[in-house]
């Protein structure tokens, strides 16, 4: 017998602290988690600076660290560039099966709800603190980023010299940076 899933849907640009909470949040309600990779086929852009081969690298390691690899299936779904109709197919085509979702994304709850699908939100985990954007603003600028991601993401990051990426792609005008 399957056990219950819920689908994990992100970025995860990088995967942070707060991503992790909210996987072990997820995993007191459900036995078992996908993590679905979105916008899977973009990288090398300050808004998607890793591939998706990078996002899963970092997110594994974290996994294993954890502990949590025989609980969790890491897939990724491409983006539909703006097609939202077919979205939800897109995510049902490229996941293995699950019960429910978990997004905050108010666009991903409509659609994933105009499918009959559960979709239930996730708490906020020191939002303010731990998001994508603002780690990414960090590592462009120079500042301390590595409390803000699991310590194997931090290490990979640097490995890859995804910093220098960042701050390349970025340019020069890091007084000026807008991450929108």
């Amino acid at each position: 017998m399957r056990k219950n899933r819920g689908l994990f849907i992100g970025r995860f640009q990088p995967f942070h602290i707060g991503h992790l909470r909210a996987l072990k949040w997820i995993l007191s309600q459900e036995d078992e988690v996908i993590i679905a990779i979105g916008s899977s086929q973009f990288s090398h852009t300050i808004r998607n600076p890793f591939t998706v081969g990078e996002r899963i690298e970092m997110i594994w390691r974290v996994l294993k660290e954890e502990k949590l690899l025989d609980k969790v299936i890491i897939t990724s779904v491409p983006d539909t560039n703006g097609v939202h109709s077919i979205w939800v197919s897109m995510v049902l085509a490229t996941c293995p099966s699950f019960d429910r979702v978990y997004t905050n994304d108010p666009l991903s709850r409509r659609l994933f709800r105009e499918y009959n699908i559960i979709v239930k939100k996730i708490p906020f985990f020191e939002r303010e603190k731990f998001t994508a954007t603002l780690i990414r603003e960090k590592i462009i600028r120079g500042e301390k980023w590595q409390h803000l991601v699991p310590k194997q993401v931090y290490e990979y990051i640097l490995e890859i010299n995804g910093d220098e990426r960042l701050r390349e792609l970025y340019g020069k005008k890091y007084d000026n940076y807008n991450p929108h």
